[in-house]
């Protein structure tokens, strides 16, 4: 490893000469949870400039928490833990202006049933997180005889008015980003990635694998200009597509859904009818250990309702959940930066009940895999909600003694190998 602080390499506990910087393990531990943090609070925001939303005071702690990082310039781990925090403080400000964008731009979403699979004809698969593309995408097929599909984390864009009004943007198709180098290859038409969750491609489809500004992948063509006429004359030089649509899903129940149905969900409480909230999803990875979401989610109890979005969706997106109090129990609120959604239903929940958020019967399991995670999660400790179980494997970033900081500060979990029994039974 690399000090950054005093730039000399390390050995495994750290600096080799503690006293030309000051540094120790924990320090570094903060450090780096502060960068990932940053780091995710950055993709975000640049989503959100994308839409046209930005805030000076989110660009000058980006700025500050950067500098903070830097050579002989902080020591002191309370300040450092402090900062951290603060990015969960200005991540909740970024995932705000993401939503108010999405929203703005392209329609409040509602309650969408979405094809899974393909219809016959030329197509393009569209993944990543960005609307705007899709949008300019849309625009520029339309017309053309070629169909569009999602992929991924790119799901909810069905649920979007502006968006599901091109009658074009026809279905679905695949799983989450892990997946990629063996769904790919099925589809045969080009396919466009927006962000990040790209793979580097195969060679079966590495010359139909499109990417737009600073996504990038070897073997693949970058788009920089929003121009997307060579993947439309890739799509018209591909085999078209067949006629195999899997299965019908629904999706879009965005925070001003479900808040809708407030006075309804309120009453189901009060009556016993739900007795269970569950917000399970996140950043999903390929490891093994990661059925422990879908255990969870399958194993709730009836009289619950399952709150999901990010990637992390797709261990428990495929088992028939049924409904409650006449609600779908399972609630798709859609990408990773909707987890603000989530926190809106959080905090309208305990305002209709007069009491804290950590009151509510309200279990968060995240799936825990790149720094977007890390940003969401500490905008959830920055909002001293405690009692989340992360994982499947605690953070390599974080040492044990700031682990303890965060267990005995906000009742941190990291999730079992099995879910115990008090996570998915109800209380006697």
């Amino acid at each position: 490893m690399f000090c950054n602080q005093c730039e000399q390499t390390q050995n495994g506990s750290g600096c080799v000469d503690i006293g030309v910087c000051g540094k120790d393990p924990d320090m570094q531990s903060l450090q780096e949870i502060l960068l990932y943090g940053v780091k995710g609070m950055a993709a975000y925001a640049n989503h959100a400039r994308r839409l046209g939303k930005t805030d000076e005071g989110v660009n000058a702690f980006i700025e500050e928490a950067l500098f903070a990082t830097m050579t002989n310039v902080n020591f002191d781990i309370p300040t450092l833990l402090e900062l951290v925090l603060e990015c969960g403080r200005q991540n909740l400000k970024v995932m705000e202006m993401l939503d108010q964008g999405h929203s703005e731009k392209f329609g409040t979403p509602e309650p969408t049933v979405v094809k899974e699979g393909t219809q016959a004809g030329p197509g393009i698969l569209v993944t990543g997180h960005d609307m705007v593309d899709l949008a300019l995408l849309l625009e520029q097929t339309a017309g053309t005889g070629i169909n569009v599909y999602t992929h991924g984390e790119m799901l909810p864009a069905h649920s979007y008015p502006e968006l599901k009004k091109h009658p074009h943007l026809v279905g679905h198709f695949g799983g989450p980003w892990q997946n990629q180098q063996w769904e790919f290859p099925m589809f045969s038409g080009p396919i466009v990635a927006t962000t990040n969750c790209v793979l580097i491609p195969s060679d079966t489809y590495a010359d139909r694998l499109f990417t737009t500004r600073i996504t990038a992948v070897p073997g693949g063509t970058r788009i920089t200009n929003d121009d997307f006429s060579a993947v439309i004359e890739k799509a018209k030089q591909c085999e078209p597509l067949v006629d195999n649509v899997t299965k019908e899903s629904t999706i879009g129940f965005h925070h001003s859904v479900i808040l809708g149905l407030a006075d309804k969900i309120v009453e189901a409480v009060k009556a016993g009818d739900i007795q269970r909230f569950y917000v399970i999803g996140g950043c999903d990875g390929a490891e093994l250990g990661r059925n422990y979401y879908s255990q969870v989610a399958e194993r709730s109890p009836q009289e619950s309702v399952i709150l999901t979005l990010g990637c992390g969706k797709y261990r428990i997106r495929d088992h028939e959940y049924g409904t409650v109090a006449g609600l779908p129990r399972f609630l798709d609120m859609g990408q990773c930066n909707d987890a603000y959604g989530a926190v809106q239903v959080a905090l309208a929940l305990s305002q209709a009940f007069d009491c804290g958020v950590n009151d509510l019967p309200l279990e968060i399991v995240l799936s825990w895999f790149e720094q977007k995670a890390v940003a969401v999660l500490l905008t959830l400790l920055a909002l001293d909600v405690k009692g989340i179980r992360v994982g499947p494997v605690p953070p390599a970033f974080i040492t044990p003694n700031v682990f303890k900081v965060l267990q005995d500060k906000f009742d941190l979990k990291i999730i079992e190998a099995e879910p115990p029994v008090e996570l998915v039974q109800l209380a006697t």
